[in-house]
């Protein structure tokens, strides 16, 4: 096994166990550090996989935006990120079922032809077709996600004047 392999297979049994850490831990801020760890695997598998400008993607915007984002929202969100009620580890069936998915698609990936590589390209022939091609595609996805995040927030804070009302009115 070559180097190259020996990483690969290494980074990418790491980043498993951190996925299913993210899923079976019992604390949500125990969740948000898997996830962080998950996203900066997934980059390092890129980096090995010699894709430079998704890794730099992959960390910059999910393993360090992303995370702090969500780290940010339970600070924000929660009383108590501590407390036995925010407990958000799944049941045993789903990581079974997971864990079955994914012997499939391991399975179907020793099963395929070896991949050959196409041509390269380089990091402005793809920042050219990502912003000036598609840039109104990329706009839009932000928008709906501003949305998505406003609308969280809404939701959030009408629940949380909706409890306080109920404290003053009892």
């Amino acid at each position: 096994m070559n180097p190259e392999t020996f990483a690969f297979v290494v980074v990418g049994a790491g980043t498993f166990v951190s996925a299913a850490l993210a899923i079976t831990a019992q604390e949500i801020v125990h969740t948000i550090i898997y996830i962080g760890a998950f996203f900066a695997g997934l980059a390092t598998i890129y980096f090995l996989l010699q894709a430079p400008f998704l890794g730099l993607l992959q960390l910059a915007v999910y393993a360090g935006a992303v995370t702090i984002l969500l780290m940010f929202a339970v600070m924000v969100l929660r009383k108590r990120i501590f407390a036995r009620e925010a407990r958000t580890a799944l049941s045993a069936l789903p990581v079974l079922v997971a864990l079955l998915l994914g012997l499939v698609l391991v399975d179907l990936a020793l099963r395929a032809p070896a991949y050959l590589p196409g041509p390269a390209y380089g990091v402005d022939t793809l920042s050219q077709n990502l912003f000036l091609v598609n840039g109104g595609w990329l706009l839009l996805l932000g928008l709906v996600m501003l949305s998505a995040l406003s609308g969280g927030v809404y939701l959030a804070r009408e629940t949380r004047s909706s409890s306080v009302a109920r404290e003053t009115r009892g």
